[in-house]
């Protein structure tokens, strides 16, 4: 079989691409992470939770018209549409309730799954190893394993020190599927791991894990052992505290948790220890994640107690200073409202400055080229905000700030562009509030007047509705303040964010 092609049998298979918290886990159903589980688990079984025989989730959820209802086999592709597994479907049961008589918008799916090539894509997918090799490297000996969604820090570098015995091998599995903490993007979570694993003895493995986070403690502790045991692991280590749920849990899955309790640094040691070895009043503790976020993006140092200098490193090259990374200004308001004009003159001011690169996506100007030919239905309208996310967000992943300027009604497609965007940059949502009846007042091309006489359809504000965002960054009224003004104030959140210099 050749890249992209189905065995003959298969051709008239359905096909599905899952999101990528399903592909993780279809990657490791296939790669006998799971084992004995070789397939998804009909609801009984997944929703028996710690009492049933096997104990965490591993389901399928698919749209209803994804799979015709006397299907017998699926096709599970990657994202370039390319198959990677077939799974012979057993079961097939709504998981929502019917919408009106619509029916069902989704069914979850039940059985056994085969893997048809590896997958391919990714970075460091040299590093996802299969469970069974590292086991065969491993060669029986203990192993104590750290599973984590963000950085080591230097209370992790001397827990595992203090934990490993003589003989022991240690393995870091940095968790992959889903954000990664502080530094977002999984690829950097890695190279961050990787750079802790220098300060730890020689022989301690690194292998990428596609597991996405769980929804509560007790289950993400759960799915951690299950996978480190995988691996081989004979005791865990988990990167976070676990509060009731470690106090809970002394071994899971077969694998010990190693509670190490509380922990700080001592200033006058040097080093991290447990809190009941350090004299009261002197500790220090970690840092949240919102506290290193904000050193990181004021480029501020990174106390040397809590991250080793290579740690540090990778997380400035995955977190610059904010005055250095890519950004958004994505302008949202009724047709009318000031966005255009806004979006010029913040666009003058910052070529003035000087700071970087500026792009314009001006809502008329991104209809006539970039969506050219789209509609006003609801659909068309999304589609034309992803499209300038897209392009928004290949502006901030150079490093130069996009300032975008369409009405964009609708929350839910605001939000796929903040959430494209925050992959490679940052997103400010400014809310230009102008109400309605100012906004019908300055109508110089008569559209409101069409839209209330049914000249023109679906038009927001009149005849389609304007949701009003509840996740403004920043409202500016131009109905209260002159051009000028309203530049100043988003000039103004910008240097108070660090995005801009002062002065």
């Amino acid at each position: 079989m050749t890249e992209g092609e189905l065995p003959a049998q298969m051709a008239h298979w359905p096909t599905w691409t899952p999101g990528e918290a399903q592909l993780g886990e279809l990657e490791l159903l296939l790669a006998g992470a799971f084992a004995p589980q070789d397939g998804y688990l009909p609801p009984a079984a997944a929703d028996a939770g710690d009492d049933g025989p096997w104990p965490l989730p591993v389901t399928l959820s698919v749209p209803a018209d994804a799979v015709p209802e006397d299907a017998g086999h699926l096709v599970l592709t990657d994202p370039e549409g390319s198959p990677l597994a077939a799974m012979e479907i057993t079961g097939q049961v709504p998981t929502d309730p019917a919408p009106g008589d619509g029916g069902p918008t989704a069914y979850r799916l039940s059985g056994p799954v085969s893997a048809l090539r590896a997958p391919e894509h990714g970075p460091f997918r040299a590093m996802r190893r299969l469970p069974a090799d590292v086991r065969e490297e491993l060669g029986g000996a203990p192993v104590i394993a750290l599973a984590t969604r963000g950085p080591l820090t230097q209370r992790h570098i001397g827990q595992l020190r203090h934990l490993k015995p003589a003989g022991a091998r240690i393995v870091l599995l940095p968790l992959v599927a889903g954000p990664a903490r502080v530094v977002g993007r999984p690829e950097a979570l890695v190279r961050a791991v990787r750079a802790a694993a220098r300060q730890l003895p020689e022989g301690t493995l690194v292998v990428p894990v596609p597991l996405a986070p769980r929804a509560t403690p007790e289950e993400e502790l759960l799915a951690q052992a299950i996978v480190a045991r995988s691996y081989g692991a004979t005791a865990l280590l988990p990167a976070d505290p676990l509060g009731q749920a470690g106090e809970r849990r002394r071994d899971v899955w077969g694998v010990r948790v190693a509670a190490e309790g509380e922990w700080a640094y001592d200033p006058r040691a040097g080093v991290w220890r447990p809190l009941s070895l350090i004299e009261p009043g002197v500790e220090r503790g970690e840092l949240s994640d919102g506290e290193l976020g904000r050193l990181l993006d004021a480029g501020e140092p990174v106390p040397d107690w809590l991250l080793s200098a290579e740690v540090a490193g990778e997380l400035r090259r995955a977190r610059p200073p904010r005055s250095e990374r890519g950004l958004v200004v994505f302008l949202t308001g009724l047709s009318g409202s000031g966005k255009s004009t806004l979006a010029r003159d913040l666009r003058d001011a910052l070529l003035e400055r000087g700071d970087r690169s500026i792009s314009l996506l001006d809502g008329d100007l991104v209809r006539r080229l970039l969506s050219a030919g789209l509609t006003f239905s609801r659909e068309d309208r999304n589609l034309n905000i992803a499209r300038i996310g897209f392009v928004a967000s290949e502006v901030a992943r150079a490093g130069g700030i996009a300032i975008c300027a369409p009405i964009a009604p609708y929350a839910a497609a605001r939000a796929g562009a903040r959430a494209m965007v925050t992959e490679v940059g940052d997103f400010v949502l400014v809310h230009v509030s102008t109400p309605l009846e100012v906004c019908e007042a300055r109508d110089r091309k008569g559209l409101y007047a069409k839209a209330r006489a049914g000249v023109i359809g679906s038009f927001t504000g009149i005849s389609d509705p304007y949701e009003v965002p509840a996740d403004a960054d920043l409202a500016v009224d131009t109905s209260a303040l002159s051009r000028r003004e309203a530049v100043d104030l988003v000039l103004a959140h910008l240097i108070r964010g660090g995005w801009l210099a002062k002065g």
